[in-house]
């Protein structure tokens, strides 16, 4: 039984350390969106996360945006702590609405719930914290002079909007992703669980 119960965490580890490197391929596949600053750019890099969370626990889930963003972070040679916190954060506030709704409820309907919810967390929070403490620490670390004027226009013209429409864009993706490979996510999920 202990050998079973050791294979079965080795086999959630390296599942969970696949997730990551895909999530991993597709952080680097980005792209700006049009009328916002070029530096935000949309990437499919949660739905490995997504999935990650809905199979095994919303922990997982967390657990692969963070690992993502540690790999991120050796891969870029470590010149951006700061915005490799600020992913994690707003990863980590998508995905968690998303695995708490699925692992209560259980369906399409708890799945959206939870895109809506983790889509409106990402926008307001990120936007609280970009004004607070992310955007004075990048003008600290950049030697910007940057004030409240700047760091309003910054939130109210690129953050918000921005997380607002990745949100967006990653949950249309995700739904049909979701219900194409629902029975083989509760599958995986049940085999888990036993």
């Amino acid at each position: 039984m202990q050998i079973n119960n050791r294979s079965s965490k080795l086999v959630k580890l390296v599942v969970l350390a696949l997730l990551a490197t895909v999530s991993l391929v597709l952080f680097f596949i980005s792209f700006p969106l049009p009328l916002l600053p070029p530096y935000l750019k949309v990437d499919f890099s949660d739905v490995p996360a997504l999935i990650a969370a809905l199979i095994f626990s919303p922990l997982a889930g967390v657990l692969v945006v963070f690992m993502k963003n540690a790999l991120y972070f050796v891969a870029s040679g470590a010149t951006d702590p700061i915005g490799v916190v600020a992913n994690f954060i707003a990863g980590t506030l998508y995905i968690l609405p998303v695995a708490y709704l699925y692992h209560k409820y259980r369906g399409v309907k708890s799945v959206i719930s939870g895109l809506v919810i983790g889509t409106a967390a990402m926008a307001i929070v990120m936007s609280v914290l970009n004004y607070l403490l992310i955007l004075p620490a990048y003008a600290w670390l950049m030697g910007w002079e940057m004030n409240d004027t700047i760091k309003w226009a910054s939130v109210i013209g690129g953050v918000l909007p921005f997380n607002f429409v990745k949100g967006i864009i990653v949950s249309m993706l995700f739904v049909p992703v979701f219900i194409k490979l629902r029975q083989w996510i509760e599958q995986k999920r049940m085999e888990v669980a036993s």
